[in-house]
């Protein structure tokens, strides 16, 4: 174990109108120094995620963070970037801190404000996460990307809209309840699988349910060396963790494989001595449906084109056999892309506690993160275990 969580903080997700990239990183910080039963003096290193990519002016945000606190003057604060994975790249470089003994306690920030951008200009900054020489056309998106990778999927294995309406319907379900979510309301299935004035097709098989949300948030944890955490009043600890790169270029790999996924899936499960089946939840990076899809079939939920069944025969509801999203992931809460990572371990974290109120899953233990950047080119895994 490389350490432990042992205290977070959650802002809202959506549209922050009237706060800037400083007043949400602000928002957070302190607050889970404070959960955590410690001082901002025991801080000893900083990590903040931001995408940042042109979405605001204000860069160099690691020392955004002392704004919150006179006690983090002269610490090290260093910004982390690894496209739609920051924050959880942010969470392992805390984690490596620790490993190397150069830190006790480290605060992990995840932010991105997007909102205040305009409409016609996201999807550009998001591409720049892409192989620019190539997949970066007048025009293009990560829909555009995701339609693509969904149209090869059902030219292998048939036609699985109502299978990503399923997800889509699950997840809008799960984050009616989370009380940081942007969008809380449950859909339903119809609606979901329908196309409509209200639910249009943005491209290619892509429904606008089948999207997750431009965001505004920010998510904080604090992590611990396993001694301090048995010290303090909770502790999630990290069973195992894997990080796995690809090939940027769509290009050079099978887009529909996620072997990426795949790989840092398994890596995970063998440093920990598990399997899926010793999971009791799931917190995965469903930027569109049918990345939620695909990654059922990477953890080897079930075989390669067979990802529907999980949907089909509800095993991935909040009370199935394996809840995924039971915060309602990306789709329903929101993607502010430095802030995600974080929001998903501290999802993950309330779960395994038995804290997680209105989205709690029954009989909560070993929690599974998977959080991705670009399209399943950074790949992280973390598996979480209960302390206390």
């Amino acid at each position: 174990m490389s350490g432990c969580i042992v205290g977070w903080a959650h802002g809202k997700f959506g549209k922050r109108e009237g706060l800037d990239l400083e007043d949400l990183v602000v928002s957070v910080a302190a607050d889970a120094v404070k959960d955590a039963g410690l001082t901002p003096a025991d801080v000893d290193e900083i990590y903040v995620g931001h995408f940042g990519g042109g979405f605001v002016k204000q860069d160099f945000p690691a020392s955004l963070v002392l704004q919150a606190s006179d006690a983090w003057r002269f610490k090290p604060a260093t910004r982390v970037e690894n496209a739609c994975a920051t924050g959880s790249a942010a969470v392992h470089q805390g984690l490596n801190a620790i490993a190397a003994k150069k830190a006790r306690v480290v605060l992990v920030v995840g932010v991105e404000k997007m909102t205040s951008t305009p409409g016609d200009q996201v999807g550009g900054i998001l591409m720049k996460a892409s192989y620019v020489k190539e997949e970066d056309q007048p025009g293009s998106s990560f829909a555009g990307v995701f339609a693509q990778i969904t149209q090869l999927y059902f030219q292998r294995y048939g036609d699985q809209s109502d299978a990503m309406a399923r997800i889509a319907a699950k997840n809008h379900k799960n984050g009616s309840v989370n009380p940081y979510a942007q969008l809380q309301k449950d859909l339903g299935y119809e609606f979901c699988r329908t196309v409509s004035d209200k639910n249009p097709i943005v491209v290619g098989p892509l429904r606008r349910t089948d999207c997750s949300l431009v965001s505004d948030g920010a998510a904080a944890l604090v992590l611990t060396d396993f001694n301090t955490a048995l010290a303090l009043k909770k502790a999630v600890a990290f069973r195992a963790t894997a990080h796995v790169n690809d090939y940027l270029p769509m290009s050079r790999r099978d887009i529909v494989a996620f072997e990426g996924c795949e790989r840092a899936w398994a890596q995970a499960f063998a440093a920990a001595r598990l399997t899926l089946a010793d999971l009791k939840l799931v917190e995965t990076h469903d930027c569109f449906t049918i990345a939620e899809l695909l990654q059922y079939e990477a953890m080897g939920l079930t075989p390669k084109g067979q990802g529907a069944r999980a949907t089909a025969e509800g095993w991935t509801e909040k009370e199935g056999r394996l809840p995924v999203n039971a915060s309602g992931g990306l789709k329903a809460k929101g993607h502010p892309i430095g802030a995600t990572g974080v929001s998903m371990h501290i999802m993950a974290a309330m779960q395994a506690t038995g804290t997680a109120g209105a989205m709690q899953v029954k009989n909560p233990g070993l929690a599974g993160v998977f959080n991705m950047g670009g399209a399943a080119v950074a790949n992280y895994v973390s598996i979480l275990e209960p302390l206390r």
